[in-house]
């Protein structure tokens, strides 16, 4: 196992190196402002973590994926319960899930200036509404692949609703919140962009709209580094959560 990770990890560092290596080569053959040096933008990209007020834009954009995540997972949660439990409910909710599922993240800034004048809760609007339908039918997608014979072996020992919560609910459940959060955690990162390029004060997505006013590809290029740095610690966080949480399975299981 240590072995594979080691094997993957060089693999990947392959080829994001092959990958500097071709935007490298086009430096040489394209002005600047269009192919910038690759140390140029990893010079850019640490003076952006040095410095303590870009430093703040990033954590800023990092706040509010992590605030809109957690309320659309919160909602998704007990909407995915409802309708898990009701046949009437998934009629009524199924439909308008479907429909906002279907409504491009660009509409949602459109609607949000419209509708709302904070910043702050016009971001929140949009994060919610994009990534809450995924949530929603992640988690009940988790929830409906519950074996029924497990569930009723388990209703055998007349379990109270607390343990049967625990012990039954929540880890049937659990390897698909944390397939959620790893999907709509990438989605988040390029929703809040969108987000913060209309109307937004501050934040990675505000940053890139000063570099492209002054044609400073290098500077796009080193914040939307803070981004995909950003995701990828997260979501080996959550891999590390994952391991943990389902170290009871087989390796195998978790390896593939």
């Amino acid at each position: 196992m240590k072995n594979t990770r080691i094997v993957r990890f060089l693999q990947a560092a392959v080829s994001m190196l092959l990958l500097a290596a071709a935007w490298q080569i086009l430096s040489y053959v394209f002005p600047p402002f269009l192919f910038p040096p690759v140390p140029a933008i990893i010079t850019r990209t640490i003076d952006i973590l040095i410095t303590g007020s870009l430093l703040a834009d990033v954590l800023l954009t990092a706040w509010r994926i992590f605030a809109g995540l957690f309320s659309a997972f919160i909602f998704g949660s007990i909407l995915a319960l409802l309708i898990g439990q009701s046949k009437t409910m998934e009629n009524f909710v199924t439909p308008v899930l479907t429909f906002f599922q279907g409504i491009p993240a660009l509409s949602w800034v459109v609607f949000a200036i419209i509708w709302f004048n904070g910043i702050e809760f016009r971001v929140l609007f949009i994060m919610v509404m994009t990534t809450l339908p995924a949530f929603t039918y992640q988690i009940l997608d988790a929830f409906r692949s519950m074996s029924k014979d497990l569930f009723e072996m388990t209703m055998s020992f007349r379990p109270s609703r607390a343990k049967l919560f625990r012990y039954l609910i929540v880890p049937t459940i659990v390897p698909g919140i944390l397939t959620a959060w790893k999907v709509n955690l990438g989605n988040a990162a390029r929703v809040v962009v969108v987000a913060e390029l209309v109307g937004a004060t501050g934040g990675v997505g505000y940053q890139l709209l000063r570099q492209q006013q002054l044609f400073d590809m290098a500077g796009a290029m080193a914040w939307t580094l803070q981004l995909v740095l950003f995701v990828l610690v997260v979501q080996q966080t959550i891999n590390a959560i994952e391991n943990w949480a389902l170290r009871y399975r087989p390796v195998s299981e978790r390896t593939m």
